[in-house]
């Protein structure tokens, strides 16, 4: 029997009374620990609460393929074509510094262009930009606003803890499943607490060779999704530079990438999962991991990357130029849930404090080549 999948309406997200009023605490913290940074980030610049170190600006293509099913056909995957693309690799913490300090917690961000239609940022409706904003784990770590309250405290001061060593560990531990001693025995956070544990535990790779998934379930038209950016198993094989050793150098994640694509073009496939069942595939609880054998991926567009050099300083400033966020989508791809939902305006907030800070214009580039020129690209031998 045909999987049937669930069709969007607006109640499968749930309503929190007290969401604004969290959402504005997270944007304070926020904007602290970015102005604190600009010192304290040893950059000399301010830094991104998340994600704060990129590995490189890479300059893509993505081709929506056609020939879809009607149910994966849907937004802008409905017009077969290609556009081109950026994309940023990144590290997920919210410190820079040497690699083997920040784990293995990785993003692909990936921005489109010459996409029709309005965004969902009511202060930039007509860029003509899509993005993803993608981690390297099918799940969270943090289920609603008001526990984001706490553990973006414990992450932003997540080295003072561990430097403590085993002590400053057990007590990080506890405070992330109690809450800071807010939440009742019946209700600490081991579902969100577990999930950090999957995620602290992926081991370093190549970030070509990782997958990265959407934080939480998006619309895709009329049906409910996650979205995955996978390596194209073809190409992953090629790749030289699969083992990553943290503890060889200061930096071994951007040496291997630009390495990579020096030497060979590259290719991820971009998948979409249906929502079959909202029990065992939630919106909310972004700890769990939606099952494959109720719904498995099904790519609907390839994301190809040329052969090219981005071992230029100026790829990293070019890099650190740019944002992106979730909720630069048309609304057929709106995302879903309470904390898809707090992302909106914390990563607004965040862009415009970054660069204000960093006196860098913030504007959203109208075509790839105002950022990254296809001169900069290594012809194809």
């Amino acid at each position: 029997m045909a999987a049937q999948f669930v069709r969007y309406t607006p109640d499968v997200e749930v309503q929190d009374p007290d969401f604004d009023q969290h959402v504005q605490t997270v944007i304070a913290k926020t904007e602290s620990y970015i102005a604190d940074s600009v010192e304290a980030g040893g950059t000399g610049q301010a830094l991104r609460d998340a994600h704060a170190k990129g590995y490189g600006l890479i300059r893509g293509q993505v081709e929506i393929l056609d020939g879809l099913p009607a149910e994966y056909a849907q937004g802008i995957y409905a017009t077969p074509g290609s556009h081109d693309a950026l994309i940023r690799f990144s590290n997920g913490s919210p410190h820079a510094g040497a690699d083997a300090r920040l784990g293995a917690a990785t993003g692909l961000a990936l921005k489109m262009f010459d996409i029709p239609g309005p965004t969902l940022l009511e202060d930039e409706p007509d860029t003509g930009t899509f993005d993803y904003a993608n981690i390297n784990g099918p799940i969270f770590f943090c289920n609603t606003v008001e526990h984001y309250l706490f553990i973006q405290e414990l992450f932003l001061n997540a080295a003072a803890y561990f430097s403590q060593g085993r002590p400053g560990a057990h007590r990080f531990f506890t405070e992330f499943v109690t809450g800071k001693g807010t939440l009742d025995q019946d209700n600490w956070a081991w579902d969100e607490f577990l999930a950090f544990l999957r995620l602290a535990k992926t081991p370093p790779a190549n970030v070509l060779l990782s997958s990265y998934w959407t934080m939480g379930a998006v619309r895709h038209g009329d049906y409910i999704a996650k979205v995955r950016i996978t390596p194209d198993p073809d190409f992953a094989a090629a790749v030289v530079r699969r083992t990553i050793d943290p503890a060889s150098a200061a930096e071994v994640f951007r040496p291997a990438l630009q390495a990579e694509l020096q030497e060979r073009p590259y290719a991820f496939d971009i998948q979409v999962q249906l929502c079959t069942d909202l029990k065992r595939m939630p919106v909310e609880d972004t700890t769990v991991e939606w099952p494959e054998q109720l719904s498995p991926p099904v790519t609907v567009a390839k994301l190809r990357l040329p052969r090219q050099d981005i071992s230029s300083p100026k790829n990293l400033e070019k890099m650190d130029a740019l944002s992106f966020t979730p909720w630069r989508v048309t609304a057929e791809h709106a995302p879903l849930g309470n904390i898809m939902r707090a992302r909106k305006e914390v990563y607004r907030h965040s862009s415009i404090q970054r660069h204000r800070l960093n006196q860098q214009e913030r504007r959203e580039p109208r075509n790839a080549d105002e950022v990254l020129p296809l001169t900069t690209t290594v012809p194809h031998l």
